[in-house]
This record gives C-alpha cells, structure tokens and sequence, in this order.
C-alpha cells in the first residue's frame, strides 16, 4: 500500500493511527523512559490535523470535518489512557463482588478521559496548518487543558507529558522556579518542535535550533543548581535519622486479633529498632488494612516492649471521629508508649477507590468503594504540619503525591515530605513506576528531601534534585536508612504564574503570526 493510499484511508488517519500514537506513548513515561518517542508523536499528531483540515474539502469533506478533527484527538486519548492507566483494574480483582468491573474500567476511563484529548484537537484542530501561529495555538491550547485536566471536578493530573523526564535529573531543576504545569508547557512546545522542519519557512533550522538551544540551557541551569545544592547539603548540621520499611506483604484484609499481632510483629522485625538510637520509623499505608486505630491500641505493650522513648513511628491506619459517624484514610505519628502526636486525614481521596461519587444512588445498585468496607471515607480538613524540634513535615498519603498544589501550599519551613503509600493495588505493572516519578517531581518543586514508603512499590530517599539517595524496588522487603539533612529555604514553587504568563506569551505570539488561510 502506497502512502498516498494510506493518507487516504479514512479510518486509518482518523481512528486507527491516533490510537496507535497515544498507545506508543506510555514508552516515555517510567519505567521505559524512551523520551525521545514523544518527539515522533506529538509532531505525529500536529501534522495530522494539519492534513484533515487541509483535505476536508475533498476525502474528508467539508461539513464533518470538525468531528473528525475531534475523533483524531480523542482516539489518541483513548490509546493513550489505556496503556497509561489499565494498571487500574488490577485493584478490582482484590474483591470478587468488583471483577465484573474490570471491562468497564478498561474501557470507561479511557474513554473518558479521552474526551481531553479530543477537546485539545476539537478546539485548535479548525485553525492549524504548517506555520508558526498554528504552532503556538496548539500548544497554548493542549498545556491548556493538560491543566484543566488536573484541576477540574476532582482533578487527575496523571502522566503529564513533562513526567516523561523524570529520569533526567537535570533537565527538571527548572520545576522549582517554574512549577510542573509551566514545564508541561514547555515540553510539549519542545516536543512539538520537529514539525517546524515542515514549515515553508526560511527560518524554521534557525527556529529549531533555539528550541534544542532553550532545553540545553535547563541542562547547564540544571547541573549548576545540582552541584550548587549539594555543597548546601553538606554544610547542613541539622539531621534527622530516617528508616523507611518496606515489608512486601501481599495485598488482605485483616479480620481478627490474631492477624493483627501477626502483622505488628513481622513490621517490628523488620524495623530492627535500636534502643540507643534516635529514629523516626516510616511504615507504609495498608499494612493494616480494615484495621482501625482503637484495635491497634490493645497492642500498645507490644510497642512499648519494641521501641524506646528514642523512637516515633509513622504509618497509615484508618480512624473514626468522636462520635463514630465519620471514617478517614489518616496518617499517625505515635511513641513508644503508643501515644498519638499527630493525626492527619488524607484531604485527596481517590474516587471509587476511597469514596463513592452519587453514593446514595450508585450503592443501590451494589457498587461500594474498592477499599475495605462499604462506607465511604470522609474527605480531612486542611491541617499543619507534623513540628518536632527543627522538623517540618508535610504527609501526604498515596494519590495525594501526584497533585503539585500540596507543594504550593505547603508551610515556609517545610524541610520535610513524607509519602506513605500502598502500592500492592497495582500488582507487576507499571502503576507503581508511575506513580513514584510524581515523588521525585514534588521533592524538586519543594526543594527539599522526600521520604516515600511503599508496600510493593518503591519505598525512597530522594533529596532535594529529585536524585534518589537510596530505595527499594518494587516487591523488595527490607528498610533502607538515611540521616536526612533538614534544609530550610525559600526557593519553593508557591503558584502557577509563570505557566500563565507561558499562556499569555502564546496567545501573543499566535496573534502576532496569524495571517488569513489562503488554502
């Protein structure tokens, strides 16, 4: 088949090449990190448009041409979700009431989530053709609704495309000063980049050349600002001695007392306390799962026995309110005599996960939460940081990693994030790859150390670079200590700004190049 035969093949142009473009894409993002894909598919997809705009007077005709320009987008996101996000259904055979869901949640959010995609095509697709103005109001509009799409309803800012430099450590030393959605921006405007070469211009290798000349300087910015803030780290006086554990239990439901002691104790052995030593001990969410904080009390003489008036423990248990109406997802700090200094209630809920949206309704037709119990869990207030002497630490519990406004809003001094996640949902795949990347992405916008606890995922020291100090892999039982340097400092992201003024400087620059189509 000749190319002009496939350029003229319908289906193929509009159905079947974009879901193949948005499928490949996953092969950017962890744990592949072939970035340089990206620079294949988004110019892919640019110069699609371009081609259905300009043939729709003839094999696309004219009158539908502007759902076609929507198909190409929306099949794109469907590829795209798919391979992104089907780690999600693995969480439903935990339960044998919710296999029946599987299908659906292959199918369902991909295809809705899709609809993003098809929005960014539906709306710039109709003014795109190969010139400079097209360029800018393609990326103006796809950083656009990247960002809707991690702000709106409940938010979902998964595998944005500048996650595909997370293993790049000095490429994204810009997030600090810049912010995640503003290095979005950009990187799709990079990615994008190769379709200028198409232009009939006689800039355009003048035009590429300052975009591989504007990445190259977040490379030098990069390596100084690394180099720079180790010499910081090492002048640092101020620590704090951290062990991460990571048991590697398989994915239950605990029903009895029994099973309780059971679980206290392999997670004691292996914290491998030592009396003498000060330390804060970091335990991952689930290892209790329908376990409340009142059952584990009856099992303070275990702790105490355990741990000395030396150590704190951090780890994820679900709580009740005074009066037992209210259940929350929450994060506990407790001493040795299992008195509890701090609670924080997970604020980001995971929708169908933790809570069930229209639950009135939906549970009549005997859908509940994937998570332990029928009821949902109640969403936490905003609440302050954990303060002990000199330490700051701002929790975050599992989902909440992957949305940059904990960062923005967190407190001035915080020298501290601490990350506890159940990762066991996901199985072998590459969820929990994923959802690690967004760890090293807010360690960088906060500028300081993160400490990520993770069953069956990857449980990490990663300081200040987004460098990872030390780790456990996926399925790795074990725990891995750091004495982590508290920096305080001001150089922390606060807002979006600067991703707006990129807006703004897009929507200038396409005004200023826009000429009447004269196709």
């Amino acid at each position: 088949m000749t190319l002009e035969k496939v350029l003229n093949n319908k289906n193929f142009v509009i159905f079947i090449f974009p879901f193949l473009l948005g499928l490949l894409s996953v092969l950017s993002f962890q744990p592949f990190n072939f970035t340089l894909i990206n620079f294949f598919i988004i110019p892919c997809l640019f110069l699609i448009l371009t081609y259905v705009r300009k043939k729709s007077k003839n094999i696309y005709r004219k009158k539908p041409y502007i759902r076609n320009l929507f198909f190409i987008g929306y099949f794109f996101g469907i590829g795209f979700f798919l391979s992104g996000t089907y780690w999600i259904a693995y969480s439903l055979t935990f339960d044998e009431n919710l296999n029946f869901l599987i299908p659906f949640s292959l199918i369902l959010i991909p295809l809705l989530l899709g609809l993003f995609f098809g929005f960014i095509t539906l709306c710039s697709g109709p003014f795109l053709r190969n010139d400079y103005s097209s360029f800018f109001l393609f990326c103006l509009i796809f950083s656009l609704i990247e960002y809707l799409r991690g702000n709106i309803l409940s938010g979902f800012p998964w595998n944005l495309l500048s996650y595909s430099w997370s293993w790049l450590s000095e490429v994204i030393q810009i997030l600090n000063p810049i912010g995640v959605y503003a290095f979005n921006s950009i990187s799709i405007a990079f990615f994008c980049s190769p379709v200028i070469l198409f232009f009939k211009s006689k800039y355009k290798y003048l035009v590429f050349l300052t975009f591989s000349l504007i990445y190259f300087s977040f490379y030098i910015y990069g390596s100084y600002k690394i180099n720079k803030d180790q010499e910081v780290i090492k002048e640092t006086s101020q620590t704090i001695n951290i062990k991460i554990i990571s048991p590697n239990f398989n994915m239950r439901y605990i029903h009895s007392d029994e099973e309780i002691k059971k679980t206290i104790n392999q997670i004691i052995r292996y914290s491998d306390p030592d009396p003498n030593k000060e330390t804060i001990f970091l335990w991952p969410e689930g290892i209790f799962a329908g376990v409340y904080l009142e059952d584990l009390k009856k099992f303070s003489n275990i702790f105490n026995k355990s741990f000395s008036k030396n150590h704190l423990i951090i780890f994820g248990v679900n709580t009740q309110n005074s009066t037992k109406e209210k259940f929350y997802n929450s994060l506990v700090v407790i001493n040795n005599k299992f008195e509890v200094l701090y609670k924080y209630d997970k604020e980001k809920l995971v929708p169908f996960g933790e809570f069930l949206p229209f639950e009135y309704f939906l549970e009549k037709l005997g859908l509940k939460k994937i998570t332990y119990g029928y009821g949902s869990f109640s969403k936490g207030n905003k609440q302050k940081n954990y303060k002990l002497n000199d330490l700051n630490i701002l929790p975050l519990i599992c989902y909440e990693i992957i949305f940059p406004k904990f960062i923005q809003s967190s407190e001035k001094n915080t020298n501290l994030i601490v990350n506890i996640s159940e990762d066991a949902w996901f199985g072998n795949s590459i969820g929990p790859h994923q959802h690690f990347a967004k760890a090293i992405f807010r360690s960088i916008e906060n500028n300081t150390y993160l400490a990520r606890s993770a069953n069956k995922g990857i449980s990490a020291f990663i300081n200040t670079n987004g460098v990872v100090v030390k780790k456990l892999e996926p399925n790795e039982a074990g725990n891995i200590e750091l004495n982590v340097p508290l920096i305080n400092n001001n150089f922390k992201t606060k807002n979006d700004l600067i991703f707006f003024i990129l807006l703004f400087t897009y929507t200038i620059i396409f005004f200023l190049f826009k000429k009447k189509y004269n196709d």
